[in-house]
């Protein structure tokens, strides 16, 4: 009877475990700006593809990949919905950006006189 507990306690604590990890890429990829459709697949297919990337990484992108294509086709009326949407409202990058090109910083800045620090005094 106890035996019997222990392994529903486990093969709870295991489907659980493997619902809460799948999908990580898609909901990782859906959390920031748009990135167009299937992108969650996309970044665990790069992951898995570089070998610049860690020993333990690259299994579990692999392990990942099927989740996040699942969960990535459920994403799919929600990344119609985002796709003409403007990038700038979700990314504070493009929003920064956009405020640059706006104020000509960069124009600014070439002509702004160089910073000049005074030597550092000696210590004592």
């Amino acid at each position: 009877m106890i035996v019997m507990k222990k392994c529903r306690f486990a093969g709870l604590l295991t489907c659980l475990s493997l619902a809460g990890t799948s999908g990580c890429s898609s909901f990782m990829s859906h959390s920031g700006p748009y990135q167009g459709y299937y992108s969650g697949t996309r970044a665990g297919a790069k992951i898995v593809a570089d070998s610049n990337n860690g020993w333990v990484m690259r299994p579990l992108a692999a392990i990942d990949l099927p989740f996040s294509a699942v969960m990535d086709t459920l994403f799919l009326p929600y990344d119609y919905y985002r796709s003409g949407s403007d990038t700038a409202v979700d990314s504070p990058r493009e929003r920064v950006l956009q405020s640059e090109q706006q104020n000509n910083t960069a124009e600014s800045l070439s002509q702004a006189a160089p910073l000049v620090t005074p030597p550092p005094t000696p210590q004592p």
